[in-house]
């Protein structure tokens, strides 16, 4: 559960502005009696359909990164130190990356690579 939070916190608040943007407009005196409770549920029907695809689809691609680097195939990640030059980081376990949590971790990089923010090279 902890994962879901970090990794939709984003989502899960500007889910919630949207909400109350729904809520401000089907208050308002030119909307029918019923729309507060059909805007809402609706809106939130389709926000939380894309909000736990996006859960789902991430934590897919991570346990799938996870797997890829037991066996030694190369990782792209993206590199947020270096934003001019190389905007990702090729990651092997053979290169002397090691997997902490969801974390990749090597000596010669001071931050660590979260795994979802990683795919597999093909």
């Amino acid at each position: 559960m902890r994962n879901f939070f970090y990794l939709e916190g984003a989502y899960l608040i500007l889910a919630g502005i949207i909400l109350l943007v729904t809520v401000f407009v089907t208050t308002r005196p030119f909307m029918s009696k019923g729309a507060l409770k059909k805007g809402l549920i609706s809106v939130s029907l389709v926000l939380g359909i894309m909000i736990g695809a996006h859960f789902m689809i991430t934590i897919n691609r991570m346990a799938e990164v996870k797997a890829a680097f037991e066996k030694d195939m190369p990782i792209l990640c993206e590199s947020r130190m270096l934003r001019k030059v190389a905007q990702t980081v090729t990651i092997q376990k053979s290169k002397n990356w090691r997997l902490e949590g969801d974390n990749f971790v090597s000596p010669h990089y001071s931050r660590p690579f979260f795994t979802a923010r990683c795919i597999v090279a093909d």
